[in-house]
């Protein structure tokens, strides 16, 4: 288990934690540099609660005890100090004493399991949630930056086979938030931003919030400064062997949101679709044709 995970746990959990645990949690949530950084009996007295919760709280979230969700808290926080170019030193040392092959398949393997999480039981469900959500609204403002520009982007595009609501804010054109004046509260403002977080994302859905729509969240932890501003909060896994955080579990996110919105709008949903492809098909816009396969000559 790796921090963001068990952050989404304890996220998903702490409506249903008794009293002290409960108290102790929002703190781990709230605070998870103080997490790393100080003493369990520090935290508990910051908590008000006794020390022993602590360990608990820990050991209900299938860890041996607290020093685990310090260790994981420390890792989280050390890779955000490194920031890309010293998590690319550490890249190359691995590289050079495994290989590249093995590389290879640890970040494979790395993505694969964080899009599996997805299929869990509170994730799925909070997927739905969202999608109904989406469904519901008279609009959908897409928005991300930087190297999540393209998985709000790619949810845009997916959300147009379906019909007209949804809308791609284009920062790089320089018109930014300027379609949020005819936003309503009955719209929705999807965020994507992941650490190191994107400024611009974070001020944007704060002023969505300030307006009355329904802030939805793509992001890495429970306790980003996106989080704290959504109604809904999707989370994704970042890490990776590589030097780079993973977008690719953000990218199979938005591929199952749009698959459950257009569920949700059922036959409406369907003839959007049947006109987007025949609009597509009248304008030629795909190459259908399949290519011919040069049987190879028998020798002579």
């Amino acid at each position: 288990m790796d921090c963001a995970t068990l952050t989404g746990e304890i996220t998903r959990s702490i409506g249903t934690l008794p009293g002290e645990m409960a108290a102790a949690a929002r703190y781990v949530l709230e605070n998870p540099g103080d997490v790393a950084l100080l003493s369990m009996r520090e935290q508990a007295r910051r908590a008000g609660v006794r020390p022993w919760t602590m360990t608990r709280l820990a050991k209900r979230f299938g860890l041996d005890g607290y020093e685990t969700m310090r260790r994981l808290h420390g890792e989280a926080l050390k890779e955000r100090a490194l920031g890309f170019s010293g998590k690319a030193g550490a890249q190359v040392a691995r590289q050079r004493l495994a290989g590249g092959r093995a590389l290879a398949a640890e970040i494979a393997s790395t993505a694969a399991r964080q899009i599996t999480s997805l299929g869990e039981p509170a994730t799925a469900g909070t997927l739905a949630e969202v999608a109904a959500v989406m469904a519901r609204a008279r609009r959908i403002y897409c928005l991300g930056l930087r190297s999540s520009r393209p998985v709000a982007e790619h949810l845009c595009y997916m959300l147009s086979f379906l019909g007209e609501k949804a809308q791609s804010l284009d920062f790089q054109g320089g018109t930014g938030l300027d379609p949020l004046r005819f936003a309503t509260d009955e719209d929705v403002f999807f965020v994507a931003t992941v650490a190191p977080y994107t400024r611009a994302s974070v001020e944007a859905a704060r002023h969505a919030q300030a307006q009355g729509l329904t802030v939805i969240a793509l992001t890495d932890s429970a306790a980003s400064p996106i989080a704290r501003l959504a109604r809904h909060v999707i989370l994704v896994g970042t890490e990776s062997p590589s030097f780079f955080h993973a977008i690719t579990p953000a990218f199979a996110a938005v591929e199952i949101l749009a698959a459950l919105v257009a569920g949700e709008g059922g036959e409406a949903a369907l003839d959007a679709i049947a006109r987007t492809e025949r609009q597509l098909s009248e304008l030629n816009i795909h190459v259908l044709e399949h290519a011919v396969v040069r049987r190879p000559e028998r020798a002579q």
